[in-house]
């Protein structure tokens, strides 16, 4: 079964936002079969800190991607997301 990996940029909505607890929450909101492989932050401006995290999803699936999207700006505290990368793993 063929694997799809997203690195997408996640931007919290206050610069007070806890990057951690804001990765769990993602995690909850994620699609059935899909997870977080790897992740990390990344400093912007002012203090804003990204999360940068790496998603890996069955390829076989039609529309996972705009699932993931649309659960990622459903979550509480995330302001914006950017799609950085989409590759087959």
């Amino acid at each position: 079964m063929a694997k799809v990996l997203a690195s997408i940029k996640i931007f919290p909505a206050d610069t007070s936002t806890d990057l951690s607890e804001l990765k769990s929450k993602i995690e909850k909101k994620l699609p059935k079969d899909t997870t977080i492989i790897a992740s990390k932050e990344e400093p912007i401006a002012f203090g804003l800190v990204a999360l940068i995290v790496n998603v890996a999803m069955p390829e076989e699936i039609s529309g996972k991607m705009d699932e993931v999207e649309e659960a990622l700006k459903s979550t509480e505290d995330v302001s914006e997301i950017q799609i950085l990368n989409v590759t087959r793993a």
